[in-house]
């Protein structure tokens, strides 16, 4: 039986995912013996670790998943939920289910937007929010649901009635819903015990650093998703993003920079994303839209960044969230 999904390549991200957690365990165990700087020093490499993860191992795993197996993957994505503090099959939802399906959209006449993670959701009339707010609160927000469903011991981690967005995201057909939900659960229950497990070894290390690179780590996610959408035009399929193309860059990204590619073609898996530039570029060639010089977690310093979202004259592009590919055949061009 062929164990990978769709490329072997995966098994990169597999080991990184491993070493993610052995040196999140390693810094853990050796904190009360290091030196101030020793200390210091660990906060930079933890937040970097989880950073990385949510916006690549993790981001890409919810978009196409490593394994053929459904228990395999099932694990990958327990593994990954204590790499990045939450529960990755709940990112899987909320990410595909809500924002690739409303791609950063503006707010309605109701005044909210259906993209939950939207940059313009708490932005002053047509504007974007500020990317100080939308990175500070977005990750207080975070933190505070996380410790919320962590603490959900009483009921064993399930998906609490409260979590309205969860449940209308989970799946209809009720074998997939229970499936989706049930994993939610367990990538819970285990992220409960490994907090346990750190607390046991060192209370001052979770407290003094892996709390504070946790939040700062969420900030950083945010930053990176909101100069991945800013000065953007949401109506239009191959402008509601922003792409970089620098090749060191996507080398050790997985072709992360590809954003505007990810939008049109979000089921496809990363190692693809080129040809999908080289299938729409036309189409990208024809519109006004933003390419970054820098990648996204810099955005802030593009400075000439052009506001596409100021248009009021736009052509409006149906916003569907394509089907995904025929397995065979997608596996078949991963190689």
């Amino acid at each position: 039986m062929k164990i990978w999904k769709y490329s072997h390549w995966d098994f990169v991200m597999l080991i990184l995912s491993v070493a993610h957690f052995v040196m999140t365990l390693f810094l853990a165990l050796r904190w009360e013996e290091w030196s101030t700087f020793g200390r210091v020093a660990s906060f930079p490499i933890l937040t970097a670790m989880i950073v990385y993860n949510i916006i690549v191992v993790s981001h890409l795993f919810t978009h196409a998943q490593w394994f053929n197996s459904p228990l395999l993957n099932g694990l990958a994505s327990v593994f990954n939920s204590v790499n990045i503090g939450q529960s990755v099959q709940a990112y899987q939802l909320t990410h595909l289910r809500n924002h690739h399906r409303y791609n950063n959209d503006r707010k309605g006449p109701d005044g909210k937007t259906k993209d939950a993670s939207s940059t313009f959701r708490d932005g002053t009339g047509d504007e974007h929010v500020s990317a100080l707010r939308y990175a500070v609160f977005g990750a207080a927000g975070t933190l505070l649901s996380i410790s919320r469903s962590l603490l959900a011991i009483p009921r064993l981690w399930r998906v609490g009635a409260h979590e309205h967005e969860l449940l209308s995201l989970a799946a209809k057909t009720a074998s997939k819903r229970a499936t989706e939900l049930r994993q939610i659960q367990l990538d819970r229950m285990v992220q409960f015990m490994t907090v346990c497990v750190f607390l046991a070894i060192s209370w001052k290390w979770f407290l003094l650093c892996y709390v504070p690179a946790f939040f700062l780590s969420l900030a950083l996610v945010n930053v990176q998703n909101y100069y991945e959408h800013y000065g953007a035009l949401p109506e239009n399929i191959y402008a509601n993003s922003v792409s970089y193309y620098g090749r060191f860059y996507n080398l050790v990204t997985f072709n992360d920079g590809y954003h505007q590619e990810h939008h049109l073609r979000p089921f496809t898996h990363w190692s693809q994303m080129p040809k999908v530039r080289k299938e729409y570029g036309k189409k990208l060639d024809q519109v006004e839209r933003i390419v970054s010089p820098i990648p996204a977690l810099l955005g802030g310093f593009h400075f000439k960044r052009k506001l596409l979202h100021h248009q009021r004259t736009v052509t409006v592009v149906s916003l569907t969230v394509p089907t995904p590919p025929d397995t065979k055949t997608l596996s078949k061009a991963a190689g």
